[in-house]
């Protein structure tokens, strides 16, 4: 499955599957507006099938209730959530288009990297993860903050997709395209999987000025 979505701030393209086999994935998504920016996550309720399903919904609809928060608070709030649930890993990144940049935090595997749309040949961040449990073993959570620039895409993958896209991956031209490769090439047939990509396209008067 693939589908596109926007909101005023960005684009994004996604493509996920439940195990081979079951019918509810526990491999989940949020794209959600924020004042002056974006709230954007991927969330693997732990193992597969109905329970990771009920963990990894519950996240995101606890997220999505308090996206225009920051993020350590929004992290906590789920970790309370899930305390009933089997709990479940995350990545979730914060747009910001007042300050032109992207706060990001990970606990557990989900990957994530971004890509510079202004620098071709660069090379891509990749997040620093927390081991840990959202729901059971919270660690000290460590935000990062970087700039972004409109064209900037940000993938995010459960462990469902294979990690060795993160060394293939170098640009995002056909956002879409790039999704979908990564899906087809890298989905495990073992797990659910998920990969989202996200271009950011919000720009302020300040990080303009700054690529002139």
């Amino acid at each position: 499955m693939i589908s596109t979505g926007s909101t005023p701030l960005l684009h994004y393209w996604v493509a996920g599957r439940p195990i081979p086999g079951e019918r509810e994935s526990g491999d989940q998504f949020l794209v959600a507006p924020r004042p002056q920016g974006a709230l954007v996550a991927v969330v693997d309720g732990l193992g597969h099938g109905e329970e990771a399903c009920l963990a990894a919904k519950l996240a995101v609809a606890t997220l999505a209730r308090h996206a225009d928060e920051s993020l350590i608070p929004l992290i906590q709030r789920c970790h309370e959530e899930l305390r009933r649930t089997r709990g479940a890993v995350l990545t979730v990144a914060s747009f910001d288009a007042i300050t032109g940049s992207m706060t990001w935090v990970g606990i557990g595997n989900v990957e994530a990297m971004l890509l510079r749309a202004a620098a071709p040949g660069a090379k891509p961040v990749s997040i620093l993860p927390r081991g840990g449990i959202v729901g059971d073993r919270l660690p000290n959570l460590m935000p990062a903050t970087l700039p972004v620039y409109p064209g900037d895409f940000l993938l995010l993958a459960t462990d469902g997709i294979g990690s060795a896209f993160m060394h293939e991956v170098r640009r995002a031209e056909q956002p879409q395209q790039l999704v979908t490769q990564i899906f087809h090439a890298h989905a495990r047939d073992t797990d659910d999987a998920l990969v989202l990509g996200v271009q950011w396209t919000g720009a302020n008067r300040e990080s303009t000025n700054a690529r002139s």
